[in-house]
């Protein structure tokens, strides 16, 4: 397939995905909403709001960036960050649920996709793997080595959704660099060399900076504020009391 065969059914596929994303966003938002109007006690007006501002700041960090391939991938400003304290503190659900929003919104604002299913294995999939970083206060007592952990494991996670999206476009025709003929006649081949260029920058980053952030307490801090007050247990009436 030639290149500007390969363009032309991107940026159709693209139109139509990014407007059903825009929707996406929309419902996201709508089903969160109204649990949190039904009182359901995990999506109460704290936990929304926290993720709305995580989200937003996530988003501002991701445009100062630098792109060393086309196309896609770049390393961020610690993008991730923002999204990774949330979930730390609120758990894999949560997690899931922001890192999908995360992904909606990076495709609405530059969306690239080839097919349907690049786009579900790039912006979606591969963003709800910060969910995992909701497993990483289980790992051990130790925070700063947890969130270390956490943030590997997410990249591992989004590194291989990553990998396979870029198998299926890789396999329609090598565009972006020359390669050996072995390489590009072997999608998992170039699709790793393309990942490799920037997934683990961007992860180092992350790591780095939520290991400061641990190391100095502003981590606790930071979870402290999220998470919600327990109120005060109700005194129980005994009989004295109440003779």
């Amino acid at each position: 397939m030639s290149l500007n065969a390969l363009l032309e059914i991107s940026e159709r596929t693209t139109n139509i995905v990014k407007w059903i994303s825009v929707g996406c966003i929309f419902l996201l938002f709508g089903v969160i909403a109204l649990l949190c109007v039904k009182g359901r006690k995990q999506y109460d007006a704290k936990k929304l709001a926290f993720a709305g501002v995580t989200l937003g700041l996530s988003f501002v960090l991701s445009l100062f960036k630098v792109s060393p391939v086309p196309n896609g991938g770049s390393v961020t400003a610690a993008s991730f960050v923002p999204v990774l304290i949330y979930t730390y503190v609120y758990g894999v659900s949560e997690g899931l649920l922001v890192g999908i929003a995360m992904g909606l919104f990076n495709f609405a604002t530059s969306p690239y996709i080839l097919t349907p299913m690049t786009f579900v294995l790039d912006y979606l999939l591969a963003f709800a793997s910060i969910g995992v970083m909701g497993l990483a206060k289980k790992f051990t007592k130790k925070t700063t080595f947890n969130v270390v952990l956490g943030t590997v494991a997410v990249y591992v996670v989004r590194f291989v959704f990553h990998l396979f999206s870029g198998i299926i476009y890789f396999a329609q025709d090598a565009v972006w660099m020359e390669l050996p003929g072995w390489a590009v006649s072997n999608g998992f081949v170039y699709s790793f060399i393309y990942q490799c260029i920037y997934l683990p920058a961007d992860c180092i980053i992350a790591a780095v900076v939520l290991y400061l952030l641990a190391k100095l307490g502003v981590l606790d801090q930071l979870a402290a504020l999220m998470r919600p007050k327990k109120s005060a247990a109700p005194a129980v009436q005994t009989e004295e009391n109440a003779a």
